[in-house]
């Protein structure tokens, strides 16, 4: 899965095919026709509340692949102290890893394009956790 370019309409669909969703059943719980679902299959992104419906409907966490991007594309500023809330937003744990980040980051290091001081230097994993990843690997 491509984590830099993201086209949400398409992961959609692929998701579609792999539970075999019928259209019917995606129409009565999405509230809108075929030729919308079709529509948002093309879309590369969707509108949130749309999104949260397909990931209940579909059984997949689909803002994952966003946090994972966001890993991956846009590691936390050290500027901000982000562990002291300064406002009413849940806060949530700092990291969250994909399976498909993890796959990322143990390729890079087994095919020495990074290594693994690259990786903490460059996303902030712990080198702890990159050792338990590549063990499990």
């Amino acid at each position: 899965m491509n984590l830099k370019s993201i086209h949400i309409g398409k992961l959609i669909h692929k998701r579609v095919g792999e539970v075999e969703m019928p259209v019917g059943r995606i129409e009565k719980f999405m509230k809108c026709s075929e030729d919308e679902i079709e529509s948002m299959y093309r879309e590369s992104s969707i509108d949130t509340f749309l999104l949260l419906r397909w990931s209940k409907l579909l059984e997949y966490d689909f803002f994952r692949v966003y946090s994972g991007h966001l890993i991956l594309y846009a590691p936390p500023s050290k500027r901000y102290d982000i562990s002291r809330p300064k406002d009413n937003l849940p806060a949530f744990r700092k990291n969250i890893y994909t399976e498909e980040v993890k796959s990322f980051i143990i390729e890079k290091i087994v095919s020495k394009k990074m290594t693994m001081n690259d990786v903490v230097l460059k996303y902030k994993i712990p080198k702890t956790t990159l050792s338990k990843w590549i063990k499990k690997a």
